[in-house]
């Protein structure tokens, strides 16, 4: 028999690691393994599980759900049931309550997915969850891989932390190859709009391009809670006729096929997902050298990396780019190579797969 793999994440909203459990958990389950997800009620996660017809457990966990004993036990008894064989946790809750009753219900193999590449605090608590309850760890870079232990070198032993990147699925997307030019050149960012994602240096950008009397169109992709904030910034910076907030994109194809040129200002990424799908397209990348941006983005070959928080050496790059078409075209064929060759969906499934076999 296979294994019963069970996902948990308690994130209500819709991101890059609820998407990893997804699409990981339906991957497993047509391979025939006993796949279960955790997941909020009415959350996101939950929505779509139940679209992809996943056997779905609810449960209702905060940040100090950890100090009730009475949700711990709960979810000891739902584990008891279950039996899985290895359990996959998302966020740092996930840890206290999850893996904590993993490990009181005796499940051999508790794993934490990982992607966000920010260092882990050297807590006493971190310390005691990191040795004593999690067995395995699975990163989405080597950036997030390295600052697992940057704040404390023992915190985590570095050989049970495997990486493997992100997959695209390919045959989602439909690239359109070399783009013709056009009069106005356009600049597309795509993500939640949050402070990780850092689009007010979007705004500050469109600043410096309209005091250099570029003529473009910078389209912002995404929903979050900074919407109001940063279409008020637009208007204070006076850039709001050139900036175009386009809401939550539903069809990224649609999104991409429009852009010239792809730039991220993230302040920090687990993995850039959206820089692969814009190199897939076609899109030359330009983002800041941070994080694992470098493991996604070959720099002056598939797009530029550029000191974080330099908008004028960004506002350069576009420029350079927009008065040689033929490196806008040259960078992006060889970033949409690139993905293809690194970050195909079904060759980094079996790679998980074959992982959870070995644990």
């Amino acid at each position: 028999m296979k294994k019963t793999i069970c996902f948990f994440n308690s994130v209500k909203s819709w991101g890059g690691g609820e998407k990893w459990h997804l699409e990981m958990a339906t991957y497993l389950r047509n391979k025939d393994y006993n796949v279960i997800v955790y997941c909020q009620k009415n959350g996101a996660l939950h929505h779509k599980s139940i679209e992809a017809d996943l056997e779905v457990r609810l449960i209702d966990i905060e940040n100090l759900s950890f100090l009730n004993p009475f949700k711990i036990y709960n979810l000891v008894q739902m584990f008891k049931k279950d039996k899985p064989d290895i359990l996959i946790l998302n966020a740092s809750k996930d840890i206290k309550t999850g893996a904590v009753a993993a490990k009181l219900a005796e499940v051999k193999k508790v794993v934490y997915r990982r992607g966000s590449a920010i260092p882990i605090k050297n807590t006493f608590l971190n310390r005691f969850y990191f040795k004593n309850v999690l067995t395995n760890m699975l990163a989405n870079s080597e950036e997030t891989k390295r600052t697992v232990n940057q704040n404390n070198p023992k915190l985590f032993p570095k050989e049970n932390i495997k990486v493997i990147y992100n997959g695209i699925h390919f045959d989602n997307y439909h690239p359109i190859q070399d783009k013709p030019k056009t009069d106005t050149l356009i600049i597309g960012n795509l993500g939640r709009l949050e402070y990780q994602k850092n689009q007010q240096a979007l705004l500050e950008l469109a600043v410096v391009l309209k005091s250099k009397n570029l003529n473009f169109r910078l389209l912002i992709g995404g929903d979050g809670r900074l919407l109001n904030t940063l279409k008020t910034k637009a208007k204070d910076l006076n850039v709001e006729d050139v900036v175009d907030f386009k809401g939550y994109v539903e069809d990224v194809n649609a999104f991409m096929s429009q852009l010239d040129i792809f730039v991220l200002t993230s302040h920090w990424e687990g993995f850039g997902y959206v820089i692969a799908e814009a190199s897939y397209h076609y899109k030359p990348v330009i983002a800041f050298d941070v994080s694992s941006n470098p493991e996604i983005i070959d720099n002056n070959k598939t797009g530029f990396l550029i000191e974080k928080d330099n908008i004028e050496e960004l506002a350069n790059k576009i420029i350079l780019l927009h008065s040689q078409e033929e490196l806008i075209k040259d960078m992006g064929r060889k970033g949409h190579d690139f993905v293809n060759q690194l970050f195909d969906a079904e060759v980094n499934n079996k790679k998980v797969e074959g992982y959870l076999e070995s644990i």
